[in-house]
């Protein structure tokens, strides 16, 4: 059973503000592009990554039955018509699993008949059962249903079941493991980049202690527990599955840095804190978001921001072994700026009598704060080749899955 109703770019989208003949015009490009670059030999894979990142990401479902498969190097011709049977009571996840899709109502299109969501769940259940009953090194975690049901609406279960083993063993891979240490360890790559970016929500945020466990849920589920309107979730998945595997964590920093205001204003304590930011805002500029999200791993490699991670792991994880990329860019990085800046104030400071010293110190962090959140706002606007460099980072790491079709 497969649910396909293409979904287009919404009301919600920026696109809308440019005109109906604009928006048209520039799908209709879009997909001229993506048609090239599928028919192209072999598969222009950069080009379909790059369409998949820019505004409006891949438009319909349909594109993406075609587009998905390839930017994940799964061969459409060799998966088999009949899929394997699952022996569902002799797994020792399917209880678990069960009870997760049996509470996973919201996730199916309001109005769906119940004949044809009920069925659709015991697809979820094969498929979530079949990847793991294939690869039984991957341990099933609660919110893995999530990611695997956005698949299958999209593709149908034949076409989910192929994409969701894939992305298991290599975006998903971390999340996947026995315990949850790897899963931390990502998880602490999130205050480096806002440090980076805001040191004043950085410092509000390390005050109140509220940690990072409010990401949690978009983290490993690709925001799709936390998001209602399936367009954002499936428009989030065209730039995550042509990215970096840790995109999604960037992505969760510009969310935070962009409720700036709501957090200064918040009770200065663990749970008012964490209640604030737990509840996801539906109303994002998506676009913006994603945009930016691309523009701070450019600025901010993961290379750089595990210096700055406290927590280590002996066991290297998945996402730490992707290839970093080389800056698309000659603008020097915010953080660079900033130690240069910071430096030249300790050495005048060293100038000034210690009397003065200790009244100017008020002056001086919040000017420095203004300076690297106008430094970043500045970059943000001027790396236009930011999507290209997130690309090619996608491309460096892609040789792991054979990413050229024969």
């Amino acid at each position: 059973m497969n649910l396909k109703k293409s979904r287009s770019v919404g009301a919600s989208s920026p696109l809308n503000g440019i005109g109906k003949q604009d928006v048209e015009s520039r799908k209709k490009r879009k997909m001229a592009e993506i048609t090239q670059a599928l028919s192209a030999t072999p598969v222009d894979v950069a080009t379909l990554r790059r369409m998949a990142i820019s505004e409006g990401g891949l438009l319909t479902d349909d594109i993406r039955c075609k587009v998905w498969p390839r930017i994940l190097n799964v061969p459409i011709d060799s998966i088999p018509e009949e899929l394997d049977k699952v022996q569902r009571e002799n797994h020792k996840d399917y209880h678990q699993v069960l009870l997760d899709v049996q509470r996973s109502l919201r996730r199916f299109p309001p109005g769906m008949p119940d004949e044809q969501r009920e069925g659709l769940q015991e697809e979820l259940i094969d498929i979530i059962l079949r990847v793991l009953q294939k690869n039984p090194q991957l341990h099933y975690y609660q919110g893995y249903h999530d990611i695997v049901v956005t698949f299958l609406l999209v593709l149908g279960e034949r076409l989910a079941t192929a994409l969701v083993e894939k992305l298991s063993t290599h975006h998903l891979r971390d999340f996947m493991d026995p315990t949850m240490d790897n899963t931390n360890h990502i998880l602490n790559y999130l205050m480096p980049i806002i440090e980076q970016v805001n040191p004043e929500v950085y410092d509000f945020m390390q005050q109140a202690h509220v940690g990072t466990i409010f990401a949690l849920s978009w983290l490993i589920t690709w925001f799709g527990h936390v998001l209602s309107d399936f367009r954002h979730v499936v428009r989030l998945y065209d730039f995550f599955l042509a990215c970096h595997p840790l995109m999604p964590i960037y992505f969760a920093a510009v969310i935070v840095l962009h409720r700036e205001e709501e957090v200064l204003e918040c009770e200065c304590d663990m749970p008012s804190l964490h209640h604030l930011l737990s509840q996801i805002p539906q109303d994002l500029p998506y676009e913006t978001l994603i945009s930016r999200a691309g523009d701070l791993f450019v600025q901010f490699p993961p290379s750089e921001l595990v210096k700055k991670v406290a927590q280590q792991h002996s066991q290297e994880t998945a996402a730490s072994t992707f290839k970093d990329f080389e800056l698309a860019s000659a603008q020097q990085r915010p953080d660079t700026v900033f130690r240069r800046r910071r430096k030249e104030q300790q050495q005048q400071q060293q100038q000034v009598p210690a009397e003065a010293r200790s009244s100017s110190l008020s002056v001086v962090q919040p000017t420095a704060r203004r300076f690297v959140r106008l430094a970043v706002m500045g970059l943000t606007v001027a790396l236009g080749a930011a999507a290209l460099a997130v690309v090619n980072s996608a491309l460096e790491w892609a040789p792991k899955l054979d990413l050229l079709f024969p």
